[in-house]
């Protein structure tokens, strides 16, 4: 199976035109297409599968379970998958079963241990006044993300242990936020503020055959190595926004094999 990934167009600001890869059985979109909702339309009648794992974005100036509900009338109306702490299973061309299992992984603000959390949260709440966002009625602020991730990262770890018993033949983990500190925005590097694109969840890497994500606007193509000789792909492809120069080099057609 052969798969297109999308993220970070923000296409309520920027201009870009999604068009299919030749050749891709399946398009990932890993979150922050357009805060606004409107772009999603043009992934309607999209020629193969569309899987959406929802950003931060996606959740601007809206109450959290609402914004969920929403997308996911949204998405039933263009014919797209929408996951959040949920699965489904796509067949390729050659019959293999591939999971997919996505959710948004909010930023638990432990990239750099619980010694440096109280400093990544306080970092986080400049992000989190941006989104101006609510849970409960309550602003979505640092704390509540945290509560968030942790849901997140409970739901990830168990989905990801549980026996294929046939079911399918490879997995792939779509989140918004990043699994490591590697994949960290070499222009701003290890600071406080980073938490709020990374967790640490280096340790869950290699019980997936493949990692999508996306947040970061750079791209990455990395190997996490797992038992066995085995290793487990991790690859961002951003485009992120033309007048900071982050869409220079992105390559939406880059082909991306669940079983290369």
């Amino acid at each position: 199976m052969r798969l297109q990934l999308l993220s970070d167009l923000h296409l309520e600001t920027e201009a870009f035109d999604p068009v299919p890869a030749p050749g891709a059985d399946v398009l990932v979109l890993a979150g922050d297409i357009d805060s606004r909702w409107q772009a999603l339309d043009r992934f309607a009648g999209w020629p193969v599968p569309v899987v959406f794992v929802p950003g931060n974005h996606e959740f601007d100036g809206r109450e959290l379970q609402d914004a969920l509900d929403g997308l996911r009338e949204c998405c039933a109306r263009l014919g797209m998958t929408l996951l959040e702490r949920e699965t489904c299973v796509l067949a390729g061309p050659d019959g293999r079963r591939v999971r997919f299992a996505g959710t948004v992984r909010w930023c638990d603000f432990d990239l750099f241990g619980p010694a440096q959390r109280d400093r990544a949260l306080r970092a986080g709440e400049y992000f989190q006044r941006v989104m101006r966002a609510t849970r409960g009625g309550q602003p979505f602020d640092a704390a509540a993300v945290r509560e968030e991730a942790l849901a997140c990262r409970d739901w990830l770890a168990a989905t990801l242990a549980a026996p294929a018993d046939g079911a399918w033949d490879a997995t792939v983990a779509v989140t918004h936020f990043a699994p490591s500190a590697r994949s960290l925005d070499p222009r701003y590097g290890k600071q406080p503020g980073s938490a709020s694109f990374c967790n640490a969840d280096d340790a869950l890497i290699p019980r997936a055959d493949l990692w999508l994500h996306g947040h970061l606007h750079c791209r990455h193509d990395y190997r996490v190595p797992g038992a066995g000789g085995r290793s487990t792909r991790v690859v961002c492809q951003a485009r992120g926004l033309e007048h900071k120069g982050e869409a220079e080099g992105f390559d939406p057609f880059k082909p991306i094999d669940v079983f290369g």
